[in-house]
């Protein structure tokens, strides 16, 4: 049984930090590709990053660049997104999904397989 669980999500005051956790049951890390996306509030959901043991990190949007980095802990069950330098316009809700129908990293919703529930980050002003 796969499962995607995503936390660490929370308040945080623009310029401040926050590492999100993605972890994954049920999936070997070489066998699959773990993508962020995001929605803000009134908002499509978009495509924040990917990271895959082929591929590496990579991010989609140049404003991610240099503040965001993604990573996975020794045991690659959990991914991890560290934000830098947040922007009230980075509020969202994060998920992290799964792809194991490709091993290459995607900014494509419909190409992922497994989702978990949304973790909330609010960046003040």
């Amino acid at each position: 049984d796969v499962q995607l669980q995503a936390s660490g999500g929370g308040l945080v005051q623009a310029g401040g930090s926050l590492r999100l956790s993605c972890a994954v049951s049920g999936l070997r890390f070489d066998d699959y590709v773990i993508g962020w996306f995001r929605r803000a509030p009134g908002k499509e959901r978009e495509a924040v990053g990917c990271i895959s043991s082929s591929d590496g990190e990579e991010f989609y949007k140049d404003s991610m660049k240099g503040r965001f980095t993604m990573s996975t802990d020794y045991s690659k069950t959990t991914v991890y997104l560290q934000m830098n330098k947040l922007r009230p316009e980075d509020t969202a809700d994060y998920y992290c999904t799964a792809r194991i129908t490709g091993l290459t990293c995607s900014r494509y919703e419909f190409e992922y397989d497994y989702w978990g529930q949304g973790t909330q980050v609010t960046v003040s002003s």
